[in-house]
């Protein structure tokens, strides 16, 4: 009975030294984040899509803290351009679209699935796992999940992929924001009361 409770009495001290030299390490090494780079990256649409020449949102953030300029990111938009603006005290861009692409208009891929081949080329290329199907079988998008990021389109080899504008609805139509400071447009000159 003694063994076993000198063998339980020496296991608990092993692991509040480890404990101890544990906490003590954290504590010394470390890594402090950059706060802007975290503020940075939470603003933007968190996609991974790539379209702004980085890997993803974070590798951009990062960039952007840097000093690249902020209005490479097409799934954000102009709110995420204004939103990194305001932010950072930086001038408003206009977004930098891609071979004149609309921008501000909400687009989901379409699979046409009577041509689909199912060769997964579109799934391997989705970043947010919005397309689902097997190989040799036709696939399929969840439209609620894709952001319209458009990869999948270059990848199919036989073009059954379109990109479609959602159009607004009932639960997600509202009212565009007015230009101007606040939400008074610019022009506006105030009344004074007599």
């Amino acid at each position: 009975m003694t063994t076993i409770l000198i063998a339980m009495l020496a296991l608990l001290a092993l692991a509040a030294v480890f404990g101890a030299l544990l906490g003590f390490a954290s504590e010394k090494f470390k890594v402090e984040g950059d706060p802007i780079v975290e503020q940075i990256d939470a603003l933007l649409p968190q996609t991974q899509c790539g379209q702004c020449g980085h890997p993803g949102c974070r590798p951009y953030a990062e960039a952007i803290a840097n000093g690249e300029e902020h209005n490479r990111c097409p799934p954000g938009g102009e709110s995420t351009v204004v939103a990194l603006s305001e932010l950072l005290g930086r001038e408003v861009l206009p977004l930098d679209a891609e071979e004149g692409a609309e921008v501000g208009i909400k687009r989901v891929a379409y699979i046409r699935e009577d041509e689909c081949i199912g060769c997964t080329k579109c799934i391997q290329a989705c970043p947010v796992d919005a397309i689902v199907g097997a190989a040799k079988l036709m696939h399929t998008v969840i439209v609620d999940e894709c952001t319209g990021c458009d990869l999948c389109v270059e990848p199919c080899p036989v073009d059954c992929i379109d990109m479609v504008e959602v159009k607004p609805t009932l639960g997600t139509w509202s009212w565009q924001r007015p230009a101007g400071v606040g939400n008074k447009p610019d022009n506006l000159i105030p009344m004074v009361n007599l």
